[in-house]
């Protein structure tokens, strides 16, 4: 495809990072500048989490469509910012050396030494973190340091023009606070020349001639005046990122949706400033297992190495990708259903049109070049694609927490695949029996058939024998068809094509047959497991139901220390 007709489709699709990337357009066309600047702030006073990782993927993916639209024309930077300048609150429960920390509370991070001792201080150790974290995903970003641009002078012009509209500043602000926070509120935050620590201290007069504030101790009634510029003074954290945005020249960073009113605040001191804010949204949090807000103390939820252990990063990528502003839970149980979902993107792109690939999130996921999805060949003219809710139930139907064991499943349907020949399959597979041994397996509950059910499995049976060992996927689907629809049970009249002669099939059919083979509510394709699974060994797996075998093998596991 031409860049002119990838431009055409791109200034018409309905992703929504390309709807975020054309309010970029129309802001570059007023201000005529030559660099959009996108930025991600980051508080070194933890690990980075998937917060982090969901606004540096998401920003990304706004910035990719940008420079399809623009065809790559416009220079663009991605700012990793860390506000290592900010005074330590605490001291947090999971580091160690905790002694060694607790002397330096309320100085800036950047001061703080480090408790695992490998670098010169805590913000140091954490902001390596960081950009570890970035590089692991391949994320393209230029890091910035607070400490580091305010000590350096980059920060200078803009802290006076901040110190020039103090009282446009306080102005706004003071509205917004408790009457107790307000009565000694300031933008302005000095640094204590002897002890470091960042001072919450009343402002007593400000010089913009002088460039300083006059502050008074309130431990010791000390008045000193510190100059705004070189480091010695540190912004509340509102006028802080209105200043970035100022100083910096920011045109695009979201934020969470608990941000929305200090969005609205920053953005009217940025314009006091004489800065256009940035473009932006404000996306949902997340929600645990029983829909509560996600929190970093309490530990709720699901952190992005628990996801990483059971999934792919892109799988990943895909949940930020998908609806944005909308609230999600995010759990353990999202995986399952989130990795198919981006295999099945990665499936359909090759034969999307070029308007529906712009709308397929595999080509945001891979900045416009998603991998082949890894076929697996079966007999001359079958072809399929293993899906990770596939890859579970055979875990479940050999007991097993093995790779190798799914492999010989894999090998026997598809002779020429391989764990080199198909890497990320073998990914999916190790992903797909750890997620097995930790939350399928604790769960999973046979249950006995009634005699109808009984019934339906024997003629289930008895139809597969009549099928070659190689049969394929379509044949077998078909052939369960045609045990279900003369059952009244199972007849589904309101299904599309249904006649009174030939009924659709319900699934509760399928359901059943989940039940009882399976231990689980529902499943793939019943004729694709069948087809990976092999023939046979349905037929055995049948005998070991109906023997009551399945059912004792769970009540045993249950009774099991």
């Amino acid at each position: 495809m031409s860049s002119q007709a990838l431009r055409e489709a791109a200034e018409t699709s309905k992703a929504w990072p390309f709807e975020e990337a054309r309010k970029l357009v129309a802001r570059l066309e007023r201000s005529g500048r030559k660099e959009v600047i996108f930025e991600t702030g980051y508080g070194p006073s933890g690990l980075p989490h998937l917060g982090t990782f969901g606004e540096v993927a998401r920003t990304s993916m706004v910035r990719h469509a940008f420079r399809t639209l623009t065809g790559d024309r416009v220079k663009t930077t991605l700012i990793a910012f860390s506000d290592d300048l900010d005074g330590l609150r605490k001291v947090p429960d999971n580091i160690p050396n905790r002694d060694l920390v607790l002397p330096h509370l309320g100085q800036p991070l950047s001061q703080v030494p480090d408790p695992f001792g490998a670098y010169g201080s805590f913000a140091e150790h954490n902001n390596a973190r960081l950009r570890a974290f970035l590089d692991q995903f391949g994320f393209e970003y230029k890091f910035m340091s607070s400490t580091e641009t305010y000590k350096s002078g980059r920060f200078d012009k803009a802290l006076l023009r901040m110190l020039d509209c103090f009282n446009e500043v306080q102005a706004i602000m003071l509205p917004s606070l408790r009457e107790e926070r307000a009565a000694t509120y300031s933008p302005f935050l000095p640094i204590h020349p002897r002890t470091g620590v960042v001072m919450q201290a009343p402002v007593l007069g400000h010089d913009p001639s002088a460039g300083t504030i006059r502050w008074r101790d309130p431990s010791t009634e000390e008045e000193f005046e510190t100059p705004v510029t070189g480091g010695h003074c540190k912004l509340q954290w509102k006028p802080d990122w209105a200043m970035r945005w100022y100083a910096l020249g920011v045109d695009y960073e979201m934020a969470g949706k608990d941000l929305i009113d200090s969005v609205k605040l920053s953005s009217r001191i940025a314009r006091v400033l004489g800065a256009e804010p940035p473009a932006g949204f404000n996306y949902e949090l997340f929600l645990d297992e029983n829909g509560q807000k996600i929190s970093k103390s309490k530990g709720n939820g699901l952190t992005i190495e628990q996801w990483l252990a059971y999934a792919s990063p892109e799988s990943l990528s895909l949940f930020m990708y998908q609806k944005p502003t909308a609230a999600k839970r995010l759990y353990f149980d999202v995986i399952p259903r989130t990795v198919d979902d981006y295999l099945g993107f990665l499936e359909t792109y090759p034969r999307q049109e070029w308007k529906e690939r712009l709308g397929n999130p595999a080509w945001h996921i891979h900045a416009g070049a998603p991998p082949e999805p890894e076929i697996l060949t079966h007999g001359k003219e079958g072809q399929a694609t293993i899906s990770f809710a596939m890859l579970l139930n055979l875990a479940a139907v050999s007991n097993t927490e093995n790779p190798s064991v799914l492999w010989g499943f894999l090998r026997r349907y598809a002779p020429l695949a391989s764990p080199e020949t198909h890497p990320r399959l073998d990914s999916l597979v190790r992903y797909a029996v750890a997620y097995f041994r930790d939350f399928v397996a604790p769960k999973k509950r046979y249950r006995e058939a009634d005699e109808v059910e009984r019934g339906v499995l024997l003629q289930i049976s008895n139809k597969l024998s009549q099928l070659p060992a190689n049969a394929s996927a379509d044949e077998i689907q078909h052939a369960l068809y045609d045990v279900a629809r003369p059952i009244p049970r199972y007849q589904d009249h309101s299904a599309k094509g249904a006649t009174a002669a030939r009924p659709g099939v319900s699934n509760d059919f399928f359901n059943m047959i989940y039940a009882i083979l399976l231990g689980e509510e529902r499943g793939p394709r019943l004729g694709s497991f069948i087809a990976l699974y092999g023939v046979g060994e349905t037929r055995e797996l049948i005998d070991k139901a109906l023997a009551g075998g399945l059912v004792r093998e769970s009540q045993n596991s249950l009774l099991a220390p």
